[in-house]
């Protein structure tokens, strides 16, 4: 088990702000009441697209919300979380802080509600609300040079600083899981927090392989731990064995099913600091149960929208829902696909719409919710837009719900040919289309004038 932080009386915040300890290694600090600031949502293109779209940021900063497979709504819909951006082209720098912010949807007014240097360009603060409530939202920062989780509260306007780090919080909100966030910048920028002093992320080593993996930090105890280590995922990596047991490893995305009964874990590896040869785990929630569910092989079959990417529980908690190639069933593009926790149960959701961008389906499993990447020829809108696609699974039918433009300028550049190299462009936009909790609305980024902003459109008239 790691050491907890903060071994002395206080520790300072990225709000700057002493917090004292109220069990061992857990944090209380009081945080200061920011304004709350009134604006007025603006109409997106009205009448000009499927369903009626409303930018709800202020035209005074940078946001965005924080994935596609988490919600920004509050428990009860009132409130919706974002992450105001120091910048959107610069090079995330260690010691820069985002804003936790929180939008009343009714009053049509935000709050910044914590100041983080945890953050990255593709989720932000990594922003959580607590599952069965509109007072707590879960968000990590960097405190004596380590990743921890905070809960903040925001009617008493207090945090909680905990040993460990999120990814992801579990549905029963009582832990939270994590890879090695230092790291995780090694194999995609924008979705940890920014590199270290050195200006660049630290490879792990082979001797790491046996202490590092996926942690989990028990929330009511405060106790961190080695949940799974980078060795059980290579004795069970099947026909992927003989390339993982000589390669460095690195876990990307971690998710809870909605049952809280099963993780999905993306597992990468490196040669030479090179590579992300991908594939997919489950395992219970308990830890147990560790298999692999879909191979490297499988995963990295090539279209010209490139390989298998974004995998996304089912609302069923049984079943993933990722975008593959399947060529071992014949097809040569991209699709929409469906499979069990296992593995097994392998099919095409769609076989007139290519697969494309991040994935989801609603409560109700009728409807895939998509944008798409604009490399990707085969999905094209007119006006050089990047799709929000909804898609009928019950006659196979799409919408286009309306186009946003995301190009935030300098594709990269600022990186260095090292970090492309590793990442890409590390402040790139995707609209990351997310579902309400009444499945009504969907929330989207863009960046039709140039700057980061978030829209929600209403779906009431669209889906039956």
């Amino acid at each position: 088990m790691k050491e907890h932080i903060g071994r002395r009386a206080f520790i300072r915040t990225s709000a700057g702000l002493l917090g004292g300890a109220v069990l061992p290694g857990v944090f209380h600090v009081e945080l200061p009441l920011y304004a709350e600031r009134r604006y007025k949502f603006r109409a997106y293109r009205p009448g000009k697209t499927a369903a009626p779209v409303q930018c709800i940021t202020p035209d005074d900063g940078f946001y965005l919300h924080t994935f596609y497979n988490k919600c920004p709504w509050s428990h009860d819909g009132r409130y919706f979380a974002v992450t105001r951006l120091p910048a959107q082209k610069a090079k995330a720098a260690w010691g820069d802080t985002a804003e936790v912010c929180v939008i009343d949807l009714e009053r049509q007014s935000i709050r910044t509600v914590y100041r983080t240097k945890a953050w990255g360009f593709q989720l932000g603060a990594n922003i959580q609300w607590r599952y069965d409530s509109n007072r707590y939202l879960y968000t990590n920062d960097i405190i004596e040079g380590k990743v921890v989780c905070v809960r903040i509260d925001i009617r008493d306007h207090t945090a909680t600083v905990y040993a460990g780090a999120k990814y992801d919080l579990a549905p029963d909100n009582r832990s939270v899981i994590s890879p090695q966030l230092m790291n995780m910048n090694m194999t995609q920028y924008g979705y940890s927090v920014p590199d270290p002093p050195s200006g660049r992320p630290a490879p792990f080593t082979k001797a790491d392989m046996q202490r590092e993996g996926l942690w989990k930090t028990d929330l009511d105890a405060n106790r961190e731990f080695l949940f799974v280590s980078f060795s059980d995922f290579i004795a069970r990596s099947e026909n992927d064995y003989p390339f993982y047991s000589n390669a460095v490893l690195y876990l990307f995305h971690s998710q809870f099913n909605r049952q809280n009964t099963r993780i999905l874990q993306v597992l990468r590896a490196q040669v030479d600091n090179k590579g992300r040869n991908a594939c997919l785990f489950s395992l219970n929630a308990d830890g147990t149960g560790l298999q692999q569910c879909l191979s490297m092989e499988k995963w990295n079959q090539k279209a010209p929208g490139g390989s298998g990417n974004h995998p996304n529980w089912h609302p069923d908690g049984e079943h993933v829902v990722m975008n593959c190639v399947p060529t071992w069933l014949g097809y040569k593009d991209m699709r929409f696909c469906q499979f069990k926790y296992d593995g097994t149960d392998f099919s095409i959701l769609s076989e007139k719409h290519m697969g494309s961008g991040h994935p989801s389906i609603d409560n109700t499993g009728r409807y895939l919710l998509a944008d798409a990447y604009p490399k990707q020829t085969y999905v094209v809108s007119t006006d050089g837009g990047i799709p929000i696609r909804l898609i009928d699974l019950r006659h196979d039918e799409e919408q286009i719900l309306c186009t946003i433009a995301n190009d935030v300028g300098g594709k990269g550049a600022q990186y260095t040919k090292e970090n492309r190299a590793q990442g890409g462009s590390g402040y790139k936009l995707d609209p990351h289309p997310v579902w309400s909790p009444d499945g009504k609305s969907i929330a989207f980024n863009g960046a039709p004038e140039g700057r980061r902003q978030v829209y929600i459109a209403d779906l009431k008239q669209v889906i039956s």
